[in-house]
C-alpha cells in the first residue's frame, strides 16, 4: 500500500518537477505549466497553485530563496526545491509510472448504472459518445503532428499518446458495446427492452398537479 504522503495533489509533483530545473516564483510557475500544456493533465488555478507551493514549502520540499519586485507590480518569492523534494518528486514518479491505481472516471460510474436507460436511448447517446471521441482524437492528433513538426522531441509528447491511445481503446469498446446491444440474434436490446416495458406497467400512475 502506498504511504500517504504530505502533499497529495498532484499540482504538488508538476511544482517540484519544474522546480528541479530552476528556481521560480508561482506566476512564472503557472505561465511555465501553461505554455508546457500541464493544464491538460492536471487540474489548477491560480489560488490552487499558491495554496500547494504553501503545502510544499511547510512540508520542506521547497524553500524560498528570494523575494523581488518588478515596477509597480507586487513582490514575488522565488522557491527551489530542497533535497528532500528531489527526492520526494523522485520517489512519487516511481510511484505513479510502477503502480496502476483504481480510479473513478464519470463514463465507468454512468456504464455501472445504464440499466436505468431504454436500449435504444442508450445506443443512441453511445454513438454520440463515438463522434466526440472521433473529434478529440483527432484534436489531440493534430496537436502531436504539430508540435512534431516544430521540432517538439517526442518524449515531452507522451501523455498527448496516451490519451490517442486511451480514445482508440474506448471508441473500440463503445463499438462492441453497440453491437452488443443491438445484434439481432443474441442482442441485449429486446431483453432489456422488455425489462423496461415491465417496469412501466408496474409503476403506478403520477397524479395529475
Amino acid at each position: 500500500m502506498a504511504a500517504r504522503r504530505k502533499v497529495g495533489n498532484l499540482l504538488g509533483l508538476a511544482v517540484l518537477a519544474y522546480l528541479s530545473r530552476a528556481p521560480m516564483h508561482p506566476y512564472e510557475l503557472s505561465r511555465t505549466l501553461r505554455d508546457h500544456g500541464d493544464d491538460r493533465s492536471i487540474k489548477f488555478n491560480h489560488g490552487s497553485l499558491y495554496m500547494v507551493v504553501q503545502q510544499l514549502a511547510k512540508a520542506g520540499f521547497i524553500t524560498e530563496l528570494a523575494t523581488t519586485r518588478e515596477g509597480q507590480r507586487p513582490e514575488r518569492t522565488v522557491y527551489a526545491i530542497t533535497p528532500a523534494g528531489r527526492d520526494e518528486l523522485h520517489d512519487w514518479l516511481r510511484e505513479l509510472v510502477a503502480r496502476p491505481e483504481h480510479e473513478y472516471p464519470s463514463f465507468v460510474s454512468a456504464l455501472s448504472l445504464v440499466g436505468a436507460l431504454h436500449p435504444d436511448d442508450v445506443v443512441e447517446q453511445l454513438r454520440a459518445r463515438l463522434t466526440g471521441l472521433a473529434a478529440g482524437r483527432a484534436e489531440v492528433q493534430k496537436m502531436i503532428d504539430d508540435s512534431l513538426a516544430e521540432g517538439v522531441p517526442e518524449l515531452f509528447l507522451i501523455e498527448e499518446e496516451f490519451r490517442v491511445a486511451q480514445l482508440d481503446t474506448e471508441a473500440a469498446f463503445v463499438e462492441r458495446l453497440i453491437t452488443r446491444i443491438t445484434d439481432p440474434d443474441v442482442g441485449w436490446g429486446p431483453a432489456w427492452a422488455a425489462f423496461h416495458a415491465a417496469l412501466a406497467a408496474e409503476t403506478p400512475a403520477q397524479p395529475n398537479a
